[in-house]
């Protein structure tokens, strides 16, 4: 009975030690096989990269300033006797924007001009008088001094009426007013703003490791996205003497002409100096960049090879250096050669190794001019 007990358990154990065997070969075997198995390709788009010159530039964001720039307010105060002007017009230097009320100012002028006729005809007695030694020298000079303080009141009052009446200080366009009539001014109240549109100023910063290429009278070319991106070209006018010490960047001031008063104070714009030589770039479309922290990069498609040594068209990543921009073109400096095949779209789903298949049909746009359309 032992025996055919000791039979039993060795038989049973065989059994199992083939089963497990079995199972762990199949296994095994399952795992070479999603070893050996590949993603299907990516579909991606490309372009042949090409060499080019182009010119060298620095690019930066700018705002628009005006030239002349002020809130015109009340010098004195008084009452809103008259709005002379338009929100939104164009005024000369000199216009009455605003009257405020002098009647008071008038009275004491009227007042002032009778006090010096009197103070005139005294003071001619007296010159007669004094002459013939009928009057003292000192009533002479005391009627010769109240002549000219009488004059000067007169020019006081004048100064005074001459100050209620607010003008422009210089050729421009006014922005929206702000006082209505019969309102009553405090000294400094706002007016109106009056700003000079042409020319026109465009501040920008530039780092101070660039700051030394600038020179005054370089030419600046500006894009204004709002206006669709209409172009405007101007130059250097001058160079702050300062940098900032919080963004190390060196303000630099450019001046336009702005026929039309298109550019407005305040507006964000695109600026590039033009350094006069050229570099050699290569253009990509703006797609083809991955952008990231450690290093911008591109993926290049080249034949690849699998753990089996079978050939296979796939990426290569490629860390790159880039330059300035130009529409929908960033140019490299370094990292792509003239002749490579450079992924356009797809990137954000690729890995260095990939397989990738082509297909050019609908590719990204790549144009140094883009013009956007509407949706």
């Amino acid at each position: 009975m032992a025996k055919r007990m000791i039979v039993m358990l060795v038989l049973m154990v065989a059994v199992i030690a083939a089963l497990a065997f079995i199972k762990i070969r199949q296994f095994q075997a399952m795992a070479a096989q999603f070893a050996a198995m590949q993603p299907p390709p990516e579909a991606v788009t490309t372009i042949v990269a090409q060499h080019e010159d182009w010119p060298a530039t620095l690019n930066a964001i700018g705002t628009v300033e005006a030239v002349q720039g002020v809130t015109v307010s009340a010098d004195l105060p008084g009452i809103v006797d008259r709005i002379a002007f338009e929100s939104g017009k164009n005024v000369n230097e000199g216009d009455i924007l605003v009257q405020l009320d002098t009647k008071q100012e008038q009275a004491q002028l009227a007042a002032a001009e009778a006090q010096l006729e009197l103070a005139r005809l005294t003071f001619e007695r007296m010159k007669g008088l004094v002459e013939h030694d009928a009057v003292s020298r000192a009533e002479f000079d005391a009627a010769a001094a109240a002549h000219k303080q009488a004059e000067a009141r007169i020019h006081e009052i004048r100064a005074t009426i001459a100050r209620k009446t607010i003008r422009a200080p210089f050729s421009g366009t006014l922005g929206i007013r702000q006082v209505n009539l019969g309102q009553y001014l405090s000294a400094g109240t706002a007016v109106v703003p009056l700003q000079s549109l042409n020319p026109i100023y465009v501040n920008f910063g530039i780092p101070q490791q660039d700051a030394g290429q600038l020179r005054v009278g370089r030419t600046v070319r500006i894009k204004v996205t709002d206006l669709g991106n209409a172009e405007f070209t101007g130059r250097i006018s001058a160079l702050d003497s300062i940098v900032d010490e919080a963004t190390r960047n060196e303000r630099i001031q450019a001046t336009l002409a702005n026929p039309g008063g298109r550019l407005r104070p305040g507006m964000f714009v695109q600026t590039q100096v033009m350094l006069g030589a050229t570099q050699s770039v290569v253009p990509l479309p703006g797609s083809a960049i991955s952008y990231a922290p450690y290093g911008d990069s591109v993926f290049v498609v080249t034949d690849l090879k699998d753990q089996n040594g079978k050939k296979y068209r796939g990426v290569r990543q490629q860390v790159v250096k880039l330059g300035g921009a130009r529409g929908d073109q960033v140019a490299v400096l370094s990292g792509v050669k003239p002749g490579e095949e450079v992924v356009t779209s797809g990137v954000f789903k690729l890995r260095n190794g990939a397989a990738v298949q082509i297909n050019n049909k609908v590719k990204p746009a790549n144009s140094r001019a883009p013009k956007p359309e509407d949706s």
